[in-house]
């Protein structure tokens, strides 16, 4: 079985993540570091090196690697379900979960962040603000395909853990 979790960066797709193969005894993946460690660069130097298309492709690439995988979690980055047939794709190969939060819920996370995110880096407190809320009402169409719905701001994991045995 492969679970996919989908949701904007900063919605704790990692930490669920981890979690839950703990609970399942599944291996766990972060699509990110997949990325780095085969690419040997920081996703947001990669970003800063080059350009966000040449990020999605190798994204893309990536993503398409684990659907050999099996008994895995894997932790998307937040803008994979948006790009090419991503979504439909992890639809098709396993369960996707979609970690649901709001702006606000983003804002303080992403604001609070030890980890460089390259869309939202050197932003002022307001942009930042704008930005998430337009960025997550464009992307919401894509996460809103996810098999699952979980709120991510109190997320309970044996609610999560029923769901995805429940799930058919």
């Amino acid at each position: 079985m492969l679970i996919y979790l989908v949701g904007y960066m900063g919605s704790g797709k990692t930490t669920v993540g981890k979690k839950l193969a703990k609970k399942l005894g599944f291996r766990f993946i972060d699509l990110d570091d997949m990325i780095e460690r085969k690419y040997r660069i920081e996703v947001s130097g990669f970003f800063q090196k080059y350009d966000e298309n040449s990020f999605r492709k190798i994204e893309h690439d990536t993503l398409a690697q684990t659907f050999q995988f099996s008994d895995t979690i894997i932790a998307t980055g937040g803008g994979v379900p948006c790009f090419f047939d991503n979504m439909e794709s992890i639809n098709k190969i396993g369960i996707s979960i979609y970690i649901e939060m709001s702006s606000l819920s983003l804002f303080h996370r992403l604001n609070n962040s030890k980890r460089p995110r390259p869309l939202v880096q050197d932003k002022s407190h307001e942009e930042l603000k704008q930005f998430i809320k337009k960025h997550l009402e464009e992307r919401l169409p894509h996460y809103s395909k996810a098999h699952i719905s979980i709120n991510g701001e109190n997320l309970d994991m044996d609610n999560l853990m029923e769901k995805i045995i429940n799930w058919e």
